[in-house]
């Protein structure tokens, strides 16, 4: 494995590690820094750090240890993706339920890389890995919606940025149970890992990363035999793990169907048997991400998409207002 040294120059007063790093040897990708930072690889000042988004000062030392490179074979697979937008730039895609965004542990194939590579023979961006190619940010296995591709470098910076500073408009429909109060608002929590469920994230920390979803309620569907339930539309300004599940789940609020932060259907009192099988059928959290906004990389134009509620969810939708009474 191979050392590096190196200072950090003005331009880069803070700035977080993994960007530093990432401009200063831009051959190894920002992934791969995360990694080498989170196995506890790199120092700065001596001093080693496991947060990637530590900020430096001019003049701080920098040491790390490259990784040994993985041999990384991504077979291309015809799929039948969901292409709302595509040009020579970009493309987006509307993910379905179940697809995973890019290969992790076990799991080479079937992703959306893997269509990607096909549809697009291998022309996407390298920013993020060979592992990760054309990926800018990504949504979970089970919540569906928008997601934007960069085919080629440039693109890739420069929506990267955005996303860097939270200008790009992101926003997303989700059922959830209760009453939200207020109806409409912010929330504004740390969110990091959960102390002593190490796959969860939480916002009950005292360390972690700021976190702001904004919500509006657009409908609350309440009935005699079910439990009140509304729908969510939520606009994030930032765009941690988890940060809409987590944030739900905090105000008391949790998604329907989310096995991770949600709520046990059988602990629900008086509710309606057809409509408990209704919640039981729903076999992901109903989250999706509906909309999607920023400035192209080529015409600097601001474009934006939209994706209706798919078929499982919009099926939820009609259940609830045959089932609710009016108020």
């Amino acid at each position: 494995m191979n050392s590096f040294i190196f200072k950090v120059k003005k331009d880069f007063n803070q700035k977080r590690i993994d960007q530093v790093v990432a401009n200063e040897y831009p051959k190894i990708s920002r992934s791969k820094i995360c990694k080498i930072i989170k196995k506890n690889l790199l120092k700065i000042n001596g001093k080693s750090t496991l947060d990637p988004s530590k900020k430096v000062k001019v003049g701080d030392q920098i040491e790390f240890v490259d990784l040994k490179n993985d041999i990384i074979e991504l077979r291309p697979i015809k799929m039948n993706l969901k292409i709302v937008f595509e040009d020579k730039d970009i493309i987006i895609i509307d993910k379905p339920v179940g697809m995973v965004v890019h290969p992790g542990a076990g799991n080479n194939e079937n992703t959306l890389v893997n269509g990607l590579l096909y549809h697009c023979k291998n022309n996407l961006s390298l920013i993020n890995g060979e592992d990760r190619p054309g990926i800018i940010h990504r949504i979970d296995k089970d919540t569906t919606g928008l997601i934007v591709v960069a085919k080629n470098n440039y693109a890739h910076t420069f929506i990267a940025k955005q996303f860097e500073e939270h200008s790009i408009k992101r926003s997303y429909l989700t059922f959830v149970f209760g009453i939200l109060r207020p109806l409409h608002g912010c929330i504004k929590t740390l969110i990091g890992r959960n102390k002593t469920h190490r796959q969860k994230m939480s916002a009950d920390v005292v360390r972690g990363k700021s976190a702001v979803t904004n919500y509006e309620t657009l409908k609350v569907f309440k009935g005699t035999k079910i439990p009140n339930i509304s729908l969510i539309k939520c606009i994030l300004e930032t765009g941690r793990t988890h940060q809409i599940r987590v944030h739900m789940s905090h105000k008391g609020n949790p998604i329907l169907g989310d096995k991770t932060y949600g709520k046990k259907i059988k602990k629900i009192r008086g509710i309606d048997v057809k409509f408990e099988k209704i919640l039981n059928s729903l076999q992901r959290q109903a989250l999706h991400a509906c909309s999607l906004g920023f400035i192209h990389p080529t015409s600097n134009s601001y474009v934006f998409f939209e994706s209706k509620l798919p078929q499982d969810l919009n099926r939820l939708k009609k259940k609830l207002e045959t089932l609710q009474i009016d108020t």
